[in-house]
């Protein structure tokens, strides 16, 4: 790998994580169409640590805060376990937010921390399926999920089930009302984002819309339950990106390294432009970008320009 093909993977990678589109696919289309050889698997998943790291950073005094209350929670939870319930109208609930004049939902401290605690459970529970199927599927993943056809396949597809949920999605629950079954839901979900081309935040947030979410809420929380998943993929998979296995650019470590940080600078750009973008616009802006760069990918392995593998 070149300099310039890091850096222009590392930008790719950055611009492309958190919008809807897959950042796989563009990876994989980019390093063909430009220069003639697929970047590998294992690069896409390196450079996602500094885009997750844009999470981290990003979202960091709600993770914080999310950690704090699973922790004390849990504590709680053990250290009443054998005492008699409250009756049922003695038991605390949860408070509605209050709606402030920018429209903005805020909870006591004690509604926040129940939200809390239940976020950072549905984080836990919601990973696991992704954790499972990507490590029973692993080889495939590096390999056959990466011919173009299927990718630029699933960019249209895709774009169908997106703009699905756009319509039929009711967007009325805000995300103090998300259940485990939610969580679990849009766990699933996320496994289709081992298939280039789906798209992590386009698939869990979709999943989101489905069951009602409201769009902001439905992608905030594909955000943090992208964390876990790819942080453990991008650290699994850092030996195997300075040798890839069968197809893939060979990158060193001074080029992965500068990539990822680019990838975390410019995606931290990306999160909070899709946040803001997301409050006010439906994801059908993206849905169209998808169909005409799937079917113009097509063209070009339709015509031989460019090799599907």
């Amino acid at each position: 790998m070149t300099w310039v093909q890091a850096l222009v993977l590392g930008l790719v990678q950055g611009l492309t994580e958190f919008l809807p589109i897959s950042s796989s696919a563009h990876l994989r289309i980019v390093s063909s169409v430009f220069f003639g050889d697929d970047a590998g698997a294992s690069f896409t998943a390196v450079t996602q640590l500094g885009t997750e790291a844009a999470v981290l950073v990003f979202f960091a005094k709600d993770i914080w805060r999310i950690i704090v209350a699973w922790f004390a929670g849990l504590r709680d939870r053990l250290t009443t376990r054998g005492q008699p319930e409250l009756p049922l109208h003695d038991q605390p609930t949860m408070r509605l937010p209050v709606i402030t004049a920018d429209r903005k939902r805020v909870l006591d401290e004690q509604a926040q921390r129940e939200l809390d605690y239940r976020i950072g459970w549905y984080v836990i529970i919601a990973t696991v399926p992704i954790g499972v199927l990507g490590f029973l599927f692993k080889d495939l993943i590096r390999t056959g999920a990466r011919n173009l056809w299927l990718v630029s396949f699933m960019l249209v597809a895709f774009a169908l089930v997106i703009a699905a949920g756009e319509y039929y999605g009711r967007k009325i629950r805000p995300i103090e009302q998300l259940t485990t079954r939610d969580g679990l839901i849009m766990g699933f979900a996320q496994c289709l984002a081992l298939i280039p081309g789906v798209s992590r935040s386009g698939a869990t947030a979709t999943a989101g819309l489905f069951l009602g979410l409201e769009r902001e809420a439905a992608v905030r929380f594909s955000f943090l339950l992208a964390i876990p998943a790819v942080t453990a993929s991008g650290l699994f998979s850092l030996p195997d990106a300075f040798e890839p296995a069968g197809e893939g650019l060979n990158a060193s470590g001074p080029q992965l390294l500068v990539a990822t940080i680019l990838a975390f600078a410019v995606g931290y750009a990306s999160v909070a432009w899709l946040l803001k973008f997301v409050g006010n616009h439906s994801l059908d802006w993206f849905v169209g970008y998808r169909i005409v760069l799937g079917l113009t990918v097509m063209g070009l392995l339709a015509g031989g320009v460019v090799s599907a593998t």
